[in-house]
């Protein structure tokens, strides 16, 4: 089974090219969904955080604070590779899990949507990467729109991230994310049949 690792910078479009990978029929694997679903209440890897982080990490309901937990996270490398080291063993080892399921059910690729995959060194998980590309002042505005956060954590956040020209010098495939929606999902019906030849 061919293994697509899709990355990209933040607000550059990744969800929106996964869920037209989905609506094809392809399985997707999403790092973001995992780590979410690894640290909800209840599960070791928020305890890990909250002793590593302190109780003010929890909201009142027990659930992680997000935004609190990014506003650390974004302004100090030190605690940034603290909670890497957290979860990004374990997203690694449930993204295996999820892989072999997949293989099993005789699936002639899949999606791995990784948006650290060049940062945390997981390209030895994916058989090809596909980078969506933006330009830099359309990833501040979706950001912006989407989340409503200030430029200055949006640009901790960028910084924090492997800049655009190195994600673009490792890709076997770019889709450039700077049209509508309908153009999205022409670049990836493309892939999919490009996809679906290589994996045969």
């Amino acid at each position: 089974m061919l293994k697509i690792g899709l990355t990209g910078g933040i607000g550059s479009g990744k969800t929106t090219v996964a869920d037209c990978f989905a609506s094809l029929g392809v399985p997707v694997i999403d790092a973001d969904k995992i780590a979410h679903e690894l640290a909800a209440p209840g599960q070791p890897a928020l305890q890990a955080i909250a002793s590593a982080f302190g109780p003010d990490i929890l909201c009142d309901d027990g659930q992680l604070d997000r935004a609190r937990l990014r506003a650390i996270v974004f302004n100090d490398t030190a605690r940034r590779k603290q909670l890497e080291e957290i979860l990004h063993p374990r997203i690694r080892a449930e993204m295996r899990r999820r892989i072999a399921d997949i293989e099993a059910s005789a699936a002639p690729y899949c999606i791995l949507s990784i948006p650290l995959l060049l940062e945390t060194g997981q390209t030895d998980l994916v058989d090809r990467i596909l980078v969506v590309d933006t330009l830099e002042d359309l990833q501040y505005h979706r950001v912006r729109v989407r989340n409503g956060l200030p430029d200055a954590e949006i640009a901790a956040i960028i910084h924090a991230q492997v800049s655009r020209e190195q994600r673009l010098a490792v890709a076997d495939d770019i889709i450039a994310n700077d049209g509508g929606l309908e153009e999205l999902r022409q670049h990836v019906l493309g892939l999919h049949q490009r996809y679906l030849k290589h994996s045969g």
